[in-house]
């Protein structure tokens, strides 16, 4: 059975959130998505082999995405422009992270585990850095350390993948624009791992008959994250697991490495063959090391 859709808000923004498990019971963990994609791009069978670790799991749309509320911008507009800080934000991190936090509100949780991938490690990490107090653990997946200016973020981006993304051409048909949703996953997942075809069709299709994808919204969440800047990583207390994969056609491991070497007392694990997400044939060991730095949080000195 599919989790319910529910909506927490924060001020006049409504963000779209679905459980798995009883939020009542078990370790709270709170799923942060990344840039452009929605909540259904964590698998439902990951958050229900998470429940099954002993977690209740959120995932939610990011604001500008999905079923969430919606912004828009006078004109589209270069993401690099963006990524510099050269557009003018219609939202700042901080709102995002306020969202998250009205979720949170809205389960009944004063503080969680709290794991994001993409972006979403970003304000995964931020969410540690300027509210700590609901942060009871921290797990920052194919990421690189929020905190780093613009001229950084370059060195850890792989440029090699954009001309493959920027050939993706969706047409207007529903069947074609999940077929470029596909194409993009495709682009950026785990080249050591089978495909997940089926799952990746499933995902795509429902998304794009949530709310079809919308180009512009890429320059306004990147814009977000210039809008502010973040205290160093050094000041998380709270116990972190940062993962990388060694083949991620889009972040260099090297910014999930850096990021954990700025962190005190944080792991770091990277996985050979592992893109920009997270293949089904390592989830238990991932969930396994979740679970570890979740339990951790009473033993950090």
């Amino acid at each position: 059975m599919a989790p319910q859709i529910r909506y927490a808000r924060n001020r006049d923004v409504s963000i779209a959130y679905e459980t798995f498990g009883d939020a009542a019971e078990g370790d709270p963990l709170l799923l942060i998505m990344g840039l452009d994609f929605q909540m259904v791009w964590w698998p439902d069978a990951f958050c229900q082999r998470l429940v099954a670790a002993g977690f209740s799991v959120v995932r939610f749309d990011n604001r500008d995405t999905g079923l969430s509320t919606h912004f828009s911008s006078p004109a589209r507009q270069s993401p690099w422009r963006a990524l510099w800080g050269r557009t003018k934000p219609a939202y700042t991190a901080l709102d995002m992270l306020d969202d998250a936090q009205a979720v949170m509100d809205a389960v009944g949780w004063s503080s969680a585990n709290v794991m994001g991938g993409s972006m979403g490690a970003a304000l995964a990490q931020a969410m540690a850095l300027v509210r700590p107090e609901r942060v009871r653990s921290l797990t920052s997946c194919m990421g690189l350390p929020v905190d780093a200016g613009p001229l950084r973020t370059m060195t850890y981006i792989k440029f090699g993948i954009f001309p493959r993304l920027m050939r993706i051409k969706p047409g207007g048909a529903r069947e074609a624009q999940s077929d470029a949703l596909v194409t993009i996953f495709r682009t950026m997942a785990s080249p050591g791992f089978p495909f997940p075809q089926e799952w990746a069709r499933q995902a795509a299709t429902i998304s794009h008959d949530r709310s079809p994808r919308d180009p512009t919204s890429t320059q306004r969440q990147l814009a977000a994250g210039r809008a502010q800047r973040f205290p160093p990583l050094s000041s998380i207390s709270a116990p972190t697991l940062v993962i990388a994969g060694e083949d991620d056609p889009l972040i260099r491991s090297r910014g999930g490495r850096d990021t954990a070497a700025r962190i005190p007392h944080a792991r770091f694990v990277s996985y050979p063959g592992m893109g920009h997400n997270l293949p089904e044939e390592l989830w238990p060991d991932i969930i396994q090391e979740i679970r570890a730095v979740a339990g951790s949080q009473d033993r950090v000195p």
